[in-house]
């Protein structure tokens, strides 16, 4: 992912001010939720951890694992980490939230897991489950935050409360604009949590960072998305996995291409194959023709959600009643069943756009009262 490199701004992550949470775990029995992405330059938070006498019990690791390779969806299972020996217990799968037995000999939680600013990439779902648990349990929490790399502008559909899921608990934009940390606040202060509940929150700010800003990230959050031009593109390419239409999974770009093999338009053509991070991927051994981003990511990272895509396979693929998946993971996604609809009925992308201004707009005022970086 160093391809973009050159626009990372001076930003110290939260993991990098030791003097700022060091303190609050010394002689303390901690917690780690992490993955690959927790990391300080090269060396991982735990190693670092541990490198200053820190008492790490166990690692919880999110979807994707400890180590980020797993794929989507894909159940992860409690192990051991080879280089520390430490625990790793997942968060995924049947047990998406700590348990009181678990957090019985914890004194303090740290949690440092890069996201890419988008309602339904599941970590934030994680965040939830574990400040939940923290206010449970008496177990206060450390937020190491590290920045958004869609943090310049909010956009999409508010999620409405009854499409609420793993994929999306809160009702907030599909693109929200915030940082990890901002959005732990949020939580926290507009009571999402079960009862109400209040978890003891510290969160160890960036320095030099500010939301108009482009942020190049130094590792792949998540095994689909290795690149800048993907994690700019996934607001917008990831509503076509509530579709019969590939977006790359299963070859060397996913989130960077469109295609299906009823499609008829267009002169780019690839194949879904089973790789790492992707082993049953949809369409696999089909030739998809479509549309090739893999050029265009950076000049599409405008201010904006995408929605021409989606509209444009709709009319384009003869089929329309299996157009969107029978299993409502499209309406999980966009967080309502109106834009499907909305599709359905040959809006245009802007007519789309403007049926969510006003939701957007009280968003932005609730938004406001827990930013960090103005």
């Amino acid at each position: 992912m160093r391809e973009t490199q050159m626009h990372m701004p001076n930003v110290k992550v939260g993991a990098e001010r030791f003097e700022a949470y060091l303190p609050l775990l010394e002689d303390k029995s901690v917690a780690v939720i992490a993955n690959s992405t927790s990391v300080i330059g090269d060396t991982h938070l735990v190693d670092v951890l541990l490198k200053h006498n820190i008492r790490v019990q166990k690692i919880f690791a999110p979807e994707h694992g400890f180590r980020g390779q797993a794929d989507a969806g894909q159940r992860v299972e409690t192990e051991q980490d080879a280089t520390t020996g430490l625990p790793i217990l997942s968060l995924y799968g049947s047990q998406k939230k700590p348990s009181s037995a678990l957090l019985s000999d914890v004194d303090v939680m740290v949690f440092d897991i890069q996201d890419v600013g988008v309602r339904f990439y599941t970590y934030l779902s994680t965040l939830h489950y574990v400040m939940e648990s923290c206010a449970e349990n008496d177990v206060p929490l450390v937020l190491l935050d590290r920045p958004n790399p869609n943090g310049f502008y909010i956009d999409g559909p508010v999620l409405k409360p009854e499409y609420s899921s793993f994929i999306g608990l809160h009702p907030v934009p599909l693109v929200y604009g915030m940082t990890i940390g901002e959005y732990a606040k949020m939580i926290n202060g507009e009571g999402w949590m079960k009862d109400a509940v209040h978890c003891d929150l510290t969160v160890v700010t960036l320095e030099g960072y500010s939301h108009d800003v482009k942020y190049a990230l130094p590792v792949k959050p998540s095994p689909n998305l290795p690149n800048m031009t993907s994690i700019y593109l996934y607001p917008s390419l990831a509503l076509f996995e509530g579709t019969v239409v590939s977006i790359g999974r299963g070859t060397e770009f996913p989130f960077q291409v469109i295609g299906h093999p009823q499609n008829e338009q267009g002169h780019f053509a690839f194949t879904p194959r089973p790789v790492q991070g992707a082993m049953r991927p949809k369409l696999d051994g089909q030739i998809c023709r479509g549309i090739d981003l893999r050029d265009t990511g950076e000049a599409r990272a405008t201010a904006q959600l995408t929605l021409d895509w989606i509209i444009e396979f709709y009319k384009a693929l003869p089929d329309k009643d299996s157009f969107f998946l029978a299993n409502n993971f499209f309406n999980k996604l966009a967080g309502n069943d109106t834009l499907m609809a909305q599709i359905k009925n040959g809006m245009t992308s802007a007519e789309i756009k403007e049926t969510w201004q006003a939701d957007l707009e009280e968003f932005r005022t609730v938004r406001e009262k827990y930013l960090l970086y103005k």
